[in-house]
């Protein structure tokens, strides 16, 4: 009887857990339903607020890969990383309004949890790094 609790159990636990798009248009293995992102806007330009954003991986963390996410223009730029044992992702693009430049930060643990608290402290060390 144990062992067929415990099947079920684990059964229950591979359908809760799915596929989550990450805001660099990818996909991860993740719990899905639970808030793991923070957008910031700040009236600078992409690049600018891109290099801040890559200045703010590498000093808490490792940069994996830069690149432009499939099927976006190049207002469109998205980081990965690994910051304390997360992995972070990046989206940077522009705005409708021209001077706007939006950031989200996502974060998910090695099990697939939320890291919300990390990805509030890297967006603010954005937007720290935009003032200075």
């Amino acid at each position: 009887m144990n062992t067929k609790a415990f099947a079920a159990f684990i059964g229950i636990g591979l359908i809760a857990t799915g596929c989550v798009r990450t805001v660099s248009d990818t996909k991860t293995a993740a719990w899905p339903l639970v808030k793991d992102r923070i957008e910031g806007r700040y009236e600078r330009p992409v690049n600018e607020v891109y290099d801040a954003a890559k200045a703010v991986i590498t000093s808490n963390g490792v940069l994996s890969k830069e690149y432009i996410p499939h099927d976006t223009t190049n207002t469109v730029r998205a980081l990965d990383g690994k910051v304390k044992q997360r992995t972070v992702w990046i989206r940077v693009e522009s705005t409708a309004e021209p001077s706007i430049t939006s950031v989200t930060v996502q974060a998910r643990t090695k099990g697939g949890g939320s890291d919300i608290e990390l990805v509030h402290d890297l967006e603010k060390q954005i937007a720290l790094k935009l003032v200075k």
